[in-house]
């Protein structure tokens, strides 16, 4: 059994930056397959990023490419996600989650959110 704990979210005015974390932890197995989603209030879940292949390959929802940087720290079983030129629909739930290993087929993984293991979320708040 794998357990995600986020941190780092918080409020921040439009066009600064916040990094939000994820630690995994309770499995003997490192998570090669790591992505942050996020929910706004009346919307769905929507992903936003996910790496995989030990940090080296990543994939990004157009809403937030090149504005947004997720990485993984293997050593620590953690992962990040780095927020720049924040927006304010960028405000929502940010959740982590993790699986042993992506799919080969990573967009349908991530689009279907099929991931094994979910944290419980860290609020992310942009003004205007």
């Amino acid at each position: 059994q794998v357990q995600l704990m986020e941190s780092g979210g918080g409020s921040v005015q439009a066009g600064g930056s916040l990094r939000v974390s994820c630690a995994a932890s309770g499995s003997t197995y490192s998570s090669d397959c790591m992505a942050w989603y996020r929910q706004a209030p009346g919307k769905g879940r929507e992903g936003v990023a996910v790496v995989y292949s030990g940090g080296r390959s990543t994939y990004y929802a157009d809403s937030v490419k090149g504005r947004f940087t997720i990485s993984q720290d293997n050593a620590k079983n953690t992962v990040y996600l780095q927020m720049n030129s924040l927006k304010p629909e960028d405000t929502a739930t940010y959740y982590c989650a993790a699986d042993l290993l992506c799919w080969e087929d990573i967009v349908t993984m991530f689009q279907g959110a099929e991931f094994g293991y979910w944290g419980q979320g860290t609020q992310v708040t942009v003004s205007s």
